[in-house]
Parts: structure tokens; C-alpha cells; sequence
């Protein structure tokens, strides 16, 4: 039986990032990443400081979870991390949410392509900028690109901007595959419990990158998008 490593399950919520920002939906969050971004927010996904918390679950598992929290209350689920395009066992997951007429969601970096993220209706491919300390390797995003190209779905590129060099790093990235929806996500470097004016401090940044994307005639295609969940909740896990 394919079991795979997961972290938490939780909702219903609503997804904060991406193409389907808003979308009401579950949230299954797999264990382990191949990154460590130095302004990760779910580092405890990869940092070993919840393995305690990690279930090897099936399918059926992961459903049961989920109905016991919503059943009857859900129709999209959001597979995240860590970056869960690691884990080729995550197929027979996909398969049976698709069975079952359930849509999904999901999100990762772009280092690695499994085949069953052709049958994820919406794929977020998000590459890291210079000020995560992580490099982005274009050669594995182009295949990564091209293995989505020949799925079901739809997908789309992402960029989290906390300063300049992010922002041209995301004009490379937008100028480099102009066909493909885009997307600037303003970064949360207020991570922690407890932060004070954390709404207001998130507001007044993406009203800069707002105002640096309308001056800057290489983003007229790119859509600006906040962080809905930190300015609802902070920095609160599971929700």
C-alpha cells in the first residue's frame, strides 16, 4: 500500500497564495523538502522539529482525516509542504481524490517533476529568490515546465519578492517564460508567534511591491498578491 509522510491535515480554510487565492479548501501537508529557504515559513516541515508529528498514511488515511474534519464540507484540497513533488507515492492519493471528483492544488519550487502532477488541476511552481539563499537550477524548472505542459490542469509561476534583488530575480523569471500566468506574492520576514501590527506591517509592504510593479513596464502581465492567511491569522499553523 502507498503510504506517504504527512505532517498535518487540516481545514476547511482557504487557499492564501496562488491562482486559486480565496478557494475554500483542505490542506494536506507532506513532510520534507530539498530546500531550505532562510525565510521559510513551514520550516518545521524539513527542519526535524515536528518529526514527531509525522504519519505515514495511506490514501484511504489521508480521506479518513479529512472526512472526519469535513465531510460533506469539501471539494478542493491543497497538497503542500515542504515541496510534495518529492514523493512519487503521492499518486495513488491523486488518483483517488480525482475518483472521487475532488480538486486539487499544489504548490512547489520546481526542482522535481513526478507524473502524477498532471492530473493536479492547479499547479503553482514557485522557484526561490536570491534572498532564500537557494540557487535555482533553470535547466530542472524547464522540465518541470515541460512534464506540466502535458497535463490536464492548469499552472503557473510564482515569485515571493522581499526586496530588489528578489524583484529582478522575478523579472528574469517572467521575461524568461512569458506565456505562463504570473504571479509576485509579497514576503512575510515577520515570522514567529506574537508579532505586533503584523497585518499592518504586511499591508505596507505590498503596497510597495504594488507600487513597484505599476511603475515597471516588464510586469504589465504579472498579478500582485498579498499573503490572505498571515494577514487573517499571522503566523498561526494550521489553518
Amino acid at each position: 500500500m502507498m503510504k506517504v509522510p504527512v505532517l498535518e491535515i487540516f481545514g476547511p480554510t482557504f487557499q492564501g497564495e496562488g491562482a486559486v487565492i480565496g478557494r475554500k479548501t483542505m490542506f494536506v501537508r507532506t513532510a520534507g523538502c530539498d530546500y531550505s529557504c532562510s525565510w521559510c515559513d513551514s520550516a518545521f516541515t524539513w527542519d526535524g522539529s515536528q518529526k514527531e508529528n509525522i504519519r505515514m498514511m495511506s490514501p484511504e488515511d489521508i480521506f479518513g482525516s479529512l472526512d472526519e474534519l469535513a465531510e460533506g464540507n469539501y471539494n478542493h484540497v491543497t497538497i503542500s509542504g515542504g515541496n510534495p513533488a518529492l514523493l512519487k507515492n503521492m499518486e495513488a492519493f491523486v488518483e483517488k481524490a480525482k475518483g472521487k471528483g475532488i480538486e486539487l492544488a499544489m504548490e512547489t519550487q520546481g526542482t522535481v517533476f513526478q507524473e502524477w502532477m498532471k492530473q493536479v488541476d492547479d499547479v503553482t511552481v514557485s522557484p526561490k529568490p536570491p534572498s532564500s539563499n537557494m540557487n535555482t537550477d533553470f535547466d530542472r524548472l524547464d522540465r518541470v515546465l515541460a512534464g506540466l505542459d502535458g497535463g490536464d490542469g492548469s499552472y503557473n509561476l510564482k515569485v515571493v519578492v522581499f526586496d530588489d534583488g528578489d524583484f529582478e530575480y522575478a523579472a528574469t523569471v517572467h521575461l524568461k517564460y512569458p506565456s505562463i500566468p504570473f504571479y509576485l506574492q509579497v514576503g512575510n520576514p515577520y515570522l514567529g508567534n506574537n508579532v505586533e501590527n503584523h497585518t499592518q506591517k504586511l499591508l505596507e509592504r505590498y503596497g510597495e511591491l504594488v507600487e513597484k510593479t505599476m511603475e515597471d513596464p516588464r510586469m504589465n502581465d504579472a498579478r500582485v498578491l498579498p499573503q490572505l492567511h498571515t494577514l487573517l491569522w499571522s503566523n498561526k499553523q494550521g489553518v
